[in-house]
C-alpha cells in the first residue's frame, strides 16, 4: 500500500473512514523527517491493511496544532479516530515495527463503549 498525503481537504475523511491509521507528521526542512520518511514507506507497504499518512506540518500547521505536534517527526497511531499512541523522534525499522505490532494489538473496545455512550446521552 502507498503513503496517502494528508492535507485540510482529505484528513477528516480519512481519519473517520478508517478503522487504523499511522499519521506521520513530517516538514521538508526537517532532516530526521526526511531520513525517517523510507522507514515510513516500508512499513506502509509490510502493513497494507493499515491506512499511512504523511502530514506536511508546514502546510496544514493547523491540524498539527490541533494534535498539539510541538516536535517533528512525530507519529500517531489513531484507531477508530482516537489516538492510542503517539512516538517522537526517528525509530529504526524494527523498533517502528514493534511498536505498530503493539498498536495492532491495542484494544480499544473500552474507549469505543465510552464515547459511544457519550454520543447517545447528547442526543
Amino acid at each position: 500500500m502507498t503513503v496517502i498525503t494528508l492535507t485540510k481537504a482529505n484528513f477528516k475523511e480519512v481519519i473517520e473512514s478508517n478503522h487504523f491509521v499511522i499519521v506521520d507528521f513530517w516538514a521538508e526542512w526537517c532532516e530526521p523527517c526526511l531520513s525517517f520518511s523510507p522507514t515510513f514507506q516500508q512499513a506502509a507497504k509490510q502493513n497494507p491493511d493499515i491506512v499511512f499518512g504523511m502530514l506536511n506540518s508546514d502546510t496544514d500547521e493547523d491540524i498539527a496544532e490541533f494534535f498539539n505536534i510541538e516536535q517533528i517527526p512525530c507519529v500517531l497511531a489513531l484507531k477508530d479516530q482516537v489516538v492510542i499512541d503517539g512516538v517522537i523522534g526517528v525509530m529504526p525499522s524494527d523498533k517502528f515495527e514493534e511498536s505498530i505490532q503493539q498498536w495492532r494489538d491495542f484494544d480499544n473496545t473500552e474507549i469505543n463503549r465510552h464515547f459511544a455512550k457519550k454520543s447517545l446521552a447528547a442526543k
